[in-house]
């Protein structure tokens, strides 16, 4: 089994902007697109499954998909690396500095297997 990060490192699925990712990156923090990933167009399943199997955290803007998707995660005892849920309202700026008090807040060993709310 690979060690957990101490650090949680995060994975923006395709509907958060990736300027968010160039807005946290310059602060040190470790943050791979959907883009990147070359994941565009993957299911909302297969993107949890691929962020945890890199052991990283899923920002996302799709709170009813991702509930959903973290409910039968508990049930079937299937365990990801957290998943953040963020306010489509919110500006790139101000996502950004809510997802910086959760990076500076939690290890990554603590978002295991949580849904946060931003």
């Amino acid at each position: 089994m690979t060690e957990s990060p101490l650090f949680i490192r995060l994975y923006l699925d395709e509907d958060v902007s990736v300027f968010v990712a160039q807005l946290l990156r310059p602060h040190g923090f470790e943050v791979l697109t959907a883009r990147n990933a070359q994941n565009l167009s993957r299911s909302d399943a297969a993107q949890l499954q691929f962020a945890a199997a890199h052991q990283r955290t899923i920002l996302t803007h799709n709170r009813c998909d991702y509930e959903r998707l973290h409910e039968a995660a508990l049930i079937e005892q299937h365990s990801h690396s957290g998943i953040l849920i963020a306010n489509r309202r919110a500006s790139d700026f101000e996502l950004a500095r809510r997802i910086m008090t959760v990076l500076n807040t939690f290890t990554a060993e603590e978002m295991t297997n949580q849904l946060l709310y931003l």
